[in-house]
């Protein structure tokens, strides 16, 4: 696995962004940036550490897919791991076999801090497979612009 870093400074207070991030108040703040991975982007489940969460969409052919996860932390307004275990596929979770196990045990974790001028920098530390590098290279930074745009309008 490698290990990526985006960054990002956002002019809006750290518990307005970690609120958008999660999608905790509304999940449509959540949908709405992680809509540049997949246009039906979303989540089913929850943010308290120690839950299972299944990160979701649909692809082209109209089959539900995404990533099996445990938050392992959850410290509200400061640091969220979320650890990705295993692969949804139409109706099934699938938790063993090589498919999963090139991702198994991938951390994706978020640090808010909060910056000068009621500013928040956010950290996003992932780890992916070589072959989704490109994908998520492209991808990421132009999600965090898009919760940018959401937590500064």
């Amino acid at each position: 696995m490698k290990k990526l870093q985006y960054k990002i400074s956002i002019k809006s207070p750290v518990a307005k962004v970690y609120d958008f991030m999660l999608g905790n108040s509304s999940k449509a703040t959540y949908e709405q940036w992680t809509a540049l991975f997949n246009p039906t982007s979303t989540y089913e489940g929850s943010w308290d550490k120690g839950s299972k969460i299944l990160f979701i969409g649909v692809d082209e052919k109209g089959e539900k897919g995404g990533m099996v996860s445990r938050i392992a932390e959850n410290i509200p307004e400061q640091f969220v791991s979320i650890q990705h275990y295993g692969l949804v596929k139409g109706d099934k979770e699938i938790t063993e076999g090589p498919d999963v196990e090139k991702w198994a045990n991938g951390f994706e974790n978020y640090t808010f801090e909060a910056g000068s001028n009621g500013t928040t920098n956010l950290t996003v530390d992932i780890d992916i497979t070589e072959d989704f590098e490109t994908y998520m290279n492209q991808s990421y930074p132009k999600a965090l612009d898009r919760l940018k745009e959401l937590c500064e309008g």
